[in-house]
């Protein structure tokens, strides 16, 4: 992909991304392994497509938050405000 949403939605799914830039406005991705910048030159991205898609022992950590669940926890949160 070029896109920095799919990054996030393959990083939240579990997807092995290939973001094919030099460069990432979503660092997290790379840093939880969840993502792998390839740049643009052709070999560089088939090299890496043969290594995420090959390799099933590369094993992402997921990203804290990242699990869909952002709206039970702003009604959480809402609701102990609310309370007070």
């Amino acid at each position: 992909t070029d896109s920095g949403g799919l990054q996030e939605e393959t990083s939240a799914l579990g997807v092995n991304c290939i973001t094919i830039r030099e460069n990432t406005e979503r660092p997290i991705t790379l840093e939880k392994g969840t993502n792998t910048l390839s740049g643009v030159d052709p070999k560089s991205i088939i090299d890496i497509f043969h290594k995420t898609s090959v390799n099933k022992e590369i094993k992402a950590k997921k990203i804290q938050f990242w699990d869909g669940m952002a709206a039970e926890r702003i009604v959480k949160s809402l609701k102990v405000f609310n309370d007070e």
